[in-house]
């Protein structure tokens, strides 16, 4: 079962809601919390570039990676990630849904990029 395989996770390190979001999903894991490895996107660069991001994309948007599969990234991402925890499968189920996935991508970026602007921080 996929949800057994090790992630990691490329996030933005320096935010402090991300570091708050990353606590949460710990407490929330449990166990399968466990099998997540966090990654700040500004420490591991060189890893990310030899993966074929580009470190800047990487800020702008949520990265994980499950072993042996490929990178996804934005609300893709957070629907791997929320698929381990019971309590976030259902949200997991709707953020996916055509159109809305969409609609919350468009919110997602715009979100991120007033973060980074407000941060001096906007690649």
């Amino acid at each position: 079962m996929s949800y057994l395989l090790p992630l990691k996770v490329y996030y933005d390190g320096i935010c402090p809601g991300c570091r708050r979001d990353r606590a949460r999903y710990e407490r929330w894991a449990g166990e399968a919390g466990k099998r997540v490895a966090w990654c700040d996107v500004t420490e591991h660069q060189d890893l990310l570039r030899e993966k074929g991001i580009d470190p800047q994309a990487a800020l702008l948007s949520l990265h994980v990676e499950e072993e042996g599969g490929p990178i996804r990234e934005g609300i893709d991402a957070y629907v791997l990630l929320m698929r381990r925890v019971p309590r976030l499968r259902p949200i997991a189920w709707l953020i996916g849904l055509p159109g809305l996935k969409q609609m919350l991508r468009r919110l997602y970026d715009g979100w991120v990029r007033r973060r980074l602007a407000r941060e001096g921080r906007l690649p």
